[in-house]
């Protein structure tokens, strides 16, 4: 019924009162499948132990704490601080996807790419592509991909990097695929007639991939020389200040940390609620008062954490949308705001 739901298809069925909230909780019966839910099924929060937690646990991760010591302030342990960033993180990223909107006129996009380790600095690196939108400084996405060792080969790094080979076999270059799939990412949230234009350095693959994946006609694509100055008069700041900030907030992203990723996906999950939080709940810069999603009009306002936590989003667009007083889907939301406009 969640799918395709009949007038009337349920009705009360009493209440429970849960440890973690102040006031009891309604439950329904279902006419058709004769089986109760609440109000509750339909949260992010739905069977965790400790959901008064989520939000703090949330602004840790967002602060450049690592997970041993958010999970020591909270007195969680380190299984249980693990599995919760994971959920999380795969929350946020469904909802950072679901309120997303086709963005049409003109648009420009800053790419680069950052340069991160997995368990070992020398051995596995990695490059995490990120695109920007540059007004809104709006990250539209970034993941993180597997790159070969490079710099100066020693006899003693030599022979490190064998042993690397036989213990996980030999590490493939795919930064290329994760830069086409960033920009993918960036072709899905413009209109068809939307003109782009695309600001990166001179790296030479660069052009063939913003060709691929925004087509020739509507694109115009900007380069700069990636050892000018990083001063705020470079045509690139926008994302090298991103990049700047993501090192700061995330120990993952630091060149010496504790706190590195042992392994890639888990970096990726890290960098879903990175964007989530920069989209959604952070002001665009310290002196403004409104989100990059509230600049695209994605939402009608910034979204608090514990917001951002509420509502599931495994069903798309017809998930509940975060800021709707009455239970309405993004969809419905969205098409208000289209006749509004």
């Amino acid at each position: 019924q969640h799918l395709e739901p009949a007038p009337r298809f349920y009705h009360r069925h009493g209440t429970y009162h849960p440890k973690c909230r102040p006031r009891p909780v309604p439950r329904f019966f279902c006419k058709a499948c004769r089986r109760t839910f609440s109000r509750q099924t339909f949260r992010m929060d739905y069977r965790d132990h400790r959901p008064d937690l989520n939000a703090k646990f949330f602004e840790c991760v967002t602060m450049g704490v690592g997970i041993r010591m958010s999970a020591r302030r909270l007195g969680l342990s380190l299984r249980c601080a693990e599995l919760k960033l994971r959920k999380i993180a795969r929350h946020l990223r469904q909802l950072n996807l679901n309120l997303r909107r086709p963005l049409e006129g003109h648009v420009a996009f800053q790419f680069d790419e950052v340069e991160t380790f997995e368990a070992n600095r020398s051995l596995r690196p990695l490059s995490v592509p990120v695109l920007l939108e540059k007004e809104t400084r709006y990250l539209v996405w970034a993941e993180a991909a597997t790159i070969r060792p490079k710099g100066k080969m020693t006899p003693a790094r030599l022979q490190k990097l064998r042993m690397e080979h036989e213990k996980h076999g030999y590490r493939k270059d795919r930064s290329r695929r994760a830069c086409r799939r960033t920009l993918a990412r960036g072709r899905e949230l413009v209109a068809e007639d939307t003109r782009i234009t695309l600001f990166s350095d001179e790296k030479s693959s660069y052009p063939g991939l913003a060709r691929a994946a925004f087509g020739v006609r509507r694109l115009g694509h900007l380069t700069t020389n990636s050892k000018l100055a990083r001063t705020t008069w470079n045509p690139l700041f926008p994302v090298n200040h991103e990049d700047a900030r993501m090192r700061d907030m995330m120990g993952r992203m630091r060149r010496q940390s504790w706190l590195v990723s042992q392994r890639r996906r888990y970096l990726d999950l890290a960098l879903q609620v990175q964007m989530a939080f920069r989209n959604l709940v952070r002001p665009r810069l310290n002196y403004d008062d409104e989100s990059p999603a509230q600049m695209l009009g994605f939402v009608s306002r910034r979204l608090t954490k514990e917001e951002a936590l509420g509502w599931s989003q495994r069903w798309g667009k017809r998930s509940l949308h975060p800021l709707s007083p009455r239970g309405r889907s993004v969809a419905e939301v969205e098409s208000t705001w289209r006749v509004a406009a």
